[in-house]
């Protein structure tokens, strides 16, 4: 019975760029296809693109605490977002990051909701000139708030780079992603991202009783 439900679970590759122009989506699709290669059709995966959404900072009148238990979201944008949310049971998200840190995007989105979240598995992707660690650090700390459960194994893609050619300045001008950036990220970065999805499906056979929560000093 649990093997059938965890065959069955659908699984969001969510892209939280929403600059212009951006390889946010590029990479979602990376990931994606690598997991797929692997997962062998066992759980279901989406592309979820946060951009369609369109989410000004946060602008409801109760807090995200509080829906749907005693209130509801007047705004049609966070109704979608979080109706889409709530269509699965576990997420990847494909973070950047901007300034060493984590993009305002990618919280804003996080801090919408909280019900929605809570107690699901999530796995963190980030990318950048140094491969996003600290922007991956934020973005855990932020999703173990909502008391979700994230993977271990967070994967770090850094930009290919050498004396002749930086592909993170295709990305940022552009939005292309290098050709050798993504041979690295598709070779030398595979093992890294199925361990933290496979992380993510043992975490979706457990039970969402007894969470810890998770507090930074």
């Amino acid at each position: 019975m649990t093997a059938s439900k965890v065959s069955q679970a659908s699984v969001a590759i969510i892209v939280t760029s929403t600059r212009t122009p951006r390889v946010g989506p590029k990479i979602a699709n990376i990931v994606k296809d690598i997991v797929e290669e692997a997962d062998k059709n066992e759980t279901k995966l989406s592309l979820v693109d946060l951009a369609d959404f369109k989410l000004p900072i946060y602008d409801e009148t109760v807090v995200p605490y509080q829906v749907p238990s005693q209130a509801t979201y007047a705004n049609e944008h966070s109704r979608r977002w979080s109706a889409e949310i709530s269509k699965h049971d576990a997420y990847v998200l494909v973070i950047p990051e901007y300034n060493y840190g984590m993009a305002g995007s990618t919280k804003n989105a996080i801090d919408y909701l909280r019900n929605e979240w809570m107690g699901k598995p999530a796995a963190i992707v980030s990318y950048g000139m140094t491969g996003g660690k600290n922007a991956s650090e934020q973005v855990k700390l932020s999703l173990e708030g909502t008391e979700m459960r994230v993977s271990p194994t967070r994967p770090q893609l850094i930009f290919f780079k050498n004396d002749e050619v930086s592909d993170i300045f295709t990305a940022m001008h552009e939005g292309e992603l290098g050709e050798k950036s993504r041979e690295v990220w598709t070779d030398n970065y595979k093992e890294d991202i199925l361990k933290a999805f496979g992380e993510l499906k043992e975490a979706l056979k457990s039970p969402l009783t007894n969470i810890e929560n998770q507090e930074s000093d």
